[in-house]
């Protein structure tokens, strides 16, 4: 086995360029005070766990469902924090800022269109089904990328890595107001009877046919 130079990965003895990151196998390497930190680099598997943060071997559990590096594909699995947790919440829980505004849009508009509550269901069913998948695809881009840079300095890369990956806290305490928020609604359309289903609109009915 060949290993990369540029980001340790190992390639098979008679591949021309790494298969992880392109670099050609066959240039000579760099010298280690500039692709190495004193001698030694985070493996990848501590750059994903570094990357993930909290419950990161469920997940690495997760993403090996997904095949290999070389060709991942979707394999259904089942995230339950992404379908119970209000969906578009645990996005932003994760930094995935572009499908956190999907799923708090996409919802709202399919109600909108089709005028059944139901519908933010299935939103969270897609969710819950998807969400391993689309994160370890987050995931593998954004190590890639930083992979690419070249760090003299361990320390910056650990910030940068706790920057793009990890967590934000602050968003359970978010879903915890909106759960709190959805109970105190709910408990007061009850009282009102607004729930009730007598007082729900129901179709006109049809006018009975007249005989000549």
């Amino acid at each position: 086995m060949k290993s990369c130079a540029q980001c340790q990965q190992q390639n098979q003895d008679d591949a021309r360029f790494c298969y992880q990151c392109g670099t050609d196998l066959a240039a000579p390497a760099e010298s280690p005070a500039v692709t190495s930190f004193a001698g030694a680099s985070q493996t990848d598997n501590e750059l994903w766990r570094a990357f993930i943060g909290p419950n990161a071997d469920r997940y690495l559990e997760q993403f090996t469902k997904f095949g290999t590096d070389q060709s991942p594909k979707f394999a259904l699995t089942w995230n339950w924090p992404a379908f119970l947790f209000i969906s578009f919440l645990w996005f932003l829980y994760r930094k995935m800022y572009l499908y956190a505004a999907v799923y708090a849009i996409g919802p709202m508009i399919s109600t909108y269109l089709t005028g059944d509550m139901s519908s933010g269901i299935v939103w969270s069913v897609v969710a819950g089904a998807t969400a391993n998948y689309v994160y370890y695809w987050h995931c593998r881009e954004q190590i890639g990328a930083i992979k690419q840079q070249t760090w003299n300095d361990r320390a910056k890369q650990d910030a940068t890595i706790k920057e793009a990956g990890g967590v934000q806290p602050y968003v359970i305490w978010v879903g915890v107001v909106f759960y709190v928020l959805f109970s105190i609604t709910m408990f007061k359309m009850i009282q009102e009877g607004a729930l009730d289903p007598e007082n729900l609109p129901k179709k006109p009915a049809k006018p009975a046919a007249t005989t000549t």
